[in-house]
């Protein structure tokens, strides 16, 4: 039996632990040990962060593990990467790892290889916010995070010293980053790789909370956009993947096109999208099992792309508060067929700042895209 190494153990990886148990593989999962799903889920489950890649590499090889993957998490994939590395599994460079995990290596990667990207500068203590040279507004962020923490638009210099150090206060490395706000349309693109040749997956339209924090309200999938537009960003994306190296396993892609067509990269992570994107909607609108092509990779074999069952179009919504509790009860009722998914906590007076504050969500498939669009727009 074939040996698989998980990091994290959260919801977001209890899809890839069970699908990896479901393929005949033993799961080894790592993460600090607090009653996540994961602990219970896994054939053998350790208590070492996932931030302690050397502890995890030493017990790897003790394991003697056969692949090692995480998804829908840039701070698990530090550790994903550096294990591959070191005992010559399938994976990403280290050099890969920083550019797709730090967001000014990121931009200064993409520049050097002329992926439109927006324009930025590194908001540390020489950053004169003075003489920025940007129009505003713009667009504060931390440079290692994800999940929309501590992300601030500013339509002024008003508040700009507040969101850095907000933003810093969140980075693991203590950095911020400003870019200029580009006005356009979200999307997120979710790819798969082996050896470098990049498999365009899926694109999704995104829904946000806008202006200032930008906390994402739902998805849905395939996103509504023409052949020719779809096409371009299958071309600039694969280009953005070859200048951040991402050569192995899934990538989730952040982009924004404006009116006139042209595309901004907003940010790239060498893992699997969050929000059940990749774990749920790829395969309801592809019938590609996304899961098992991200382990397929991870122990070094092609992906199977083959495609299953699946539905004209899928998409998740998320609760903020009672009344979208109320909405979510609501669809779950009057849409029965459609609902293929729905969790929902308790609603307090908890104010969601960031994705991982939401107090749940709900998934529709179906065959009617105007309908589904439309429950996931609403």
């Amino acid at each position: 039996m074939k040996k698989l190494a998980i990091i994290g153990a959260s919801y977001l990886q209890n899809p890839l632990i069970l699908k990896a148990k479901e393929m005949g593989l033993e799961t080894h999962v790592f993460a600090w040990g607090v009653g996540d799903v994961g602990e219970a889920t896994a054939d053998f489950f350790y208590p070492i962060s996932i931030v302690e890649k050397e502890a995890i590499c030493e017990k790897c090889k003790e394991i003697g593990i056969d692949g090692i993957c995480s998804i829908a998490s840039d701070l698990a994939m530090l550790t994903v990467n550096y294990v591959a590395d070191k005992m010559g599994l399938s994976g990403n460079s280290l050099s890969c790892t920083y550019k797709s995990t730090n967001k000014f290596a990121m931009r200064n990667a993409l520049t050097e290889k002329n992926v439109p990207c927006p324009k930025y500068v590194l908001a540390d203590d020489s950053v004169n916010v003075d003489e920025l040279g940007f129009e505003y507004p713009i667009i504060v962020k931390p440079t290692d995070r994800s999940g929309s923490r501590a992300v601030t638009k500013l339509k002024s210099k008003s508040g700009i010293m507040a969101a850095i150090a907000s933003a810093r206060d969140v980075s693991f490395e203590k950095t911020a980053i400003i870019e200029e706000f580009v006005e356009g349309k979200e999307y997120s693109v979710e790819c798969i790789s082996y050896n470098g040749k990049h498999t365009l997956l899926a694109v999704t339209e995104k829904f946000t909370t806008g202006s200032p924090n930008f906390i994402e309200t739902g998805h849905f999938e395939p996103a509504p956009v023409d052949e020719k537009t779809y096409e371009n960003i299958r071309n600039v994306i694969y280009g953005a993947l070859d200048a951040l190296e991402i050569e192995n396993g899934a990538s989730h892609s952040e982009i924004l096109i404006r009116e006139d067509g042209v595309i901004k990269i907003v940010e790239i992570g060498g893992r699997m999208g969050g929000d059940c994107i990749g774990s749920s909607l790829v395969q309801l609108t592809t019938g590609i099992d996304f899961v098992k092509a991200v382990i397929d990779v991870a122990l070094g074999n092609v992906p199977d792309l083959t495609s299953g069952k699946k539905h004209n179009a899928a998409g998740i919504k998320f609760v903020f508060c009672r009344e979208d509790a109320d909405y979510c009860q609501e669809i779950c009722s009057k849409y029965q067929d459609l609902v293929i998914e729905s969790s929902v906590e308790e609603i307090t007076d908890r104010k969601v700042v960031d994705s991982s504050s939401r107090f749940g969500y709900f998934i529709v498939a179906g065959d009617d895209a105007k309908l589904v669009r439309d429950i996931v727009a609403k």
